[in-house]
């Protein structure tokens, strides 16, 4: 259908309309409309029944809204785990699948075909859920997660062991991804997105950090070391299990949080119960799912290519997520060799980085206190916050992200005590978790609308990164030592630290050369107010005419 071209508008509520009782559903009954002349034939557009209507996501009551959050988050913890856990079985796997694992970690395949898997997958399918839904997303994600968990605990050889790894760590990340998009598709507004968002950020890295502890936990117990029963296939058992049991849980708890789709579904119940030609107006412009699959595709790469702000902070972010992950070899190379610690003992050393997750959470009410505060100072928008403001924590995050690994790597020697180098682990911790929230907070906020599809960007990033970079950390600090090897670390973490300075000081000239941020909002009058209070723009300024904006005909959707 072509794009509507309205002519005539007729606007009144299907509440007022004389019908017989019970004909509507409530939530159905109480929709706006407004009449147009589409292709020749007149139709009908349902919106929203004013600000107010209780049916839109954003006015949902704050206790179901927050039942919603901690419930998604908790989900992030669930298809975060595997990431790290299968290592803790790599004595048995190597035994079991004769795979040699020194000098060069081969066993690490199954882990960076995971973060292959998890860079993918989330490009594609987390920005097709702005158009079909958040719901259909995570259950699907869910249970192909869950179905490769399977997968994977039957493994008879390595290579069936690193395919299903794959694909279990696409649907894990698609899963973890898509939570990003529901806490921006119920907090409207930077003050009410800031607390959510703070635990989305805590889930997210505590999910993967938790990873090695649990998988270690789980071979202590007391199993023939071969055949289906062995340990480290219990890893995998124990998660089938409990992520099994879950999903009807979920399945009562959640419910639809885009807008969009909402909408939709209200058009589609009303015409099945009217026979009258009603739509929501996401409907006008229909696509097929391999359009639809296209744009989920072009729109987070595109942004990945033209868009500063989501390369440089795509770097920043992947190069801690890297450090993430070669935590998970490093501690146990480091700790085993200086302090003979088993496997673990070094499981608990890890728990370090979920120790400075939660301190960062703790510290962040003082950076949402920061941001809120530069309201009062902003000359570009007078009452609103400046929108670098959220980036305030992430700079002294940065500085103690590469501290912390000067520290681990010339600490971590047999003369010092091992609780010096695990504070070195902690504080990086600190500075992954200070990092992923600037990142994420600000990505959230400047592509409001697309929040989902800069998120997947960057988690592209972020994700390669962590299936590569640990490959190499056996023969870095093999080769070069303990404290240079963290010292090289320290030094790239260094210099990728300017990346939030420069936004800081230079973010509003940045943000006036973006499209995809003039019109990401939800709210047109602040998109109108964004592109005439920019030096040099005015009103006809928009995405859809400028050089590298956003794809015509789907700016301004919603999708």
């Amino acid at each position: 259908m072509s794009s509507p071209d309205p002519t005539e508008k007729d606007h009144r509520t299907f509440g007022s309309q004389s019908t017989a009782p019970g004909e509507y559903h409530p939530s159905t009954d109480r929709r706006n409309t407004e009449t147009r002349l589409i292709d020749g034939k007149e139709v009908e557009v349902i919106s929203w029944d004013g600000p107010n209507d209780p049916d839109n996501p954003f006015n949902w009551s704050l206790k179901y809204k927050w039942f919603l959050t901690v419930t998604v988050c908790f989900i992030s913890i669930l298809t975060g785990l595997p990431a790290g856990s299968c290592g803790a079985g790599n004595e048995l796997m190597a035994e079991r699948f004769h795979v040699q694992n020194e000098p060069f970690p081969n066993l690490y395949w199954a882990t960076c075909s995971w973060n292959v898997g998890a860079a993918l997958f989330p490009l594609v399918f987390v920005p097709l859920t702005e158009n079909t839904g958040r719901m259909p997303g995570y259950f699907v994600a869910y249970i192909v997660f869950e179905l490769f968990l399977f997968g994977s605990a039957f493994a008879d050889n390595y290579a069936t062991l690193v395919v299903t790894r794959f694909f279990g760590g696409g649907a894990s990340s698609v899963s973890i991804n898509i939570v990003g998009g529901s806490i921006s598709d119920v907090w409207k507004g930077d003050k009410a997105r800031s607390l959510p968002m703070s635990l989305f950020g805590f889930t997210s890295v505590t999910g993967i950090a938790l990873g090695p502890f649990v998988g270690s936990a789980i071979m202590q117990i007391p199993k023939p070391a071969i055949g289906l029963d062995s340990p480290w296939r219990w890893i995998y058992y124990i998660q089938i299990i409990y992520n099994a049991a879950l999903i009807p849980v979920f399945y009562l708890i959640l419910k639809e949080t885009r807008g969009d789709v909402i909408l939709k579904a209200s058009a589609k119940k009303l015409r099945k119960q009217t026979g009258r030609p009603i739509y929501a107006e996401s409907e006008l412009e229909k696509q097929s799912i391999p359009t639809l699959l296209k744009i989920s595709f072009m729109r987070p790469t595109k942004m990945l290519l033209t868009e500063p702000v989501v390369i440089f902070f795509t770097l920043w972010i992947s190069f801690a997520w890297g450090i993430l992950f070669l935590f998970f070899s490093s501690v146990v190379q480091t700790f085993s060799t200086n302090y003979n610690f088993d496997t673990f003992q070094t499981g608990l050393i890890q728990l370090a980085i979920t120790v400075g997750a939660l301190i960062g959470t703790f510290i962040n009410p003082l950076q949402d206190w920061l941001y809120l505060r530069t309201a009062l100072k902003n000359n570009e928008r007078p009452g609103k916050p400046i929108p670098e403001a959220r980036l305030y924590n992430s700079i002294p995050g940065s500085i103690l992200f590469t501290g912390g690994l000067f520290m681990y790597g010339w600490s971590s020697i047999p003369d010092v005590h091992w609780i010096v180098p695990t504070i070195g682990v902690c504080i990086v911790g600190v500075g992954i978790y200070s990092i992923y929230m600037g990142v994420v907070n600000y990505l959230t906020d400047a592509y409001e609308k697309y929040a989902a599809s800069a998120l997947s960007a960057a988690s592209l990033g972020r994700n390669a990164f962590g299936a590569f970079l640990p490959l190499a950390s056996f023969q870095l600090f093999d080769t070069l030592g303990f404290g240079w090897a963290g010292s090289l670390l320290g030094f790239i973490g260094a210099i990728l630290s300017v990346v939030p300075i420069v936004l800081v000081i230079k973010g509003r000239d940045i943000r006036a050369k973006s499209p995809f941020m003039l019109d990401s909002t939800f709210d047109e009058d602040e998109a109108d107010k964004r592109r005439n209070t920019l030096p040099g723009k005015g009103p006809d300024f928009g995405p859809a005419g400028v050089a590298g904006g956003p794809l015509p005909g789907v700016v301004g959707k919603g999708v």
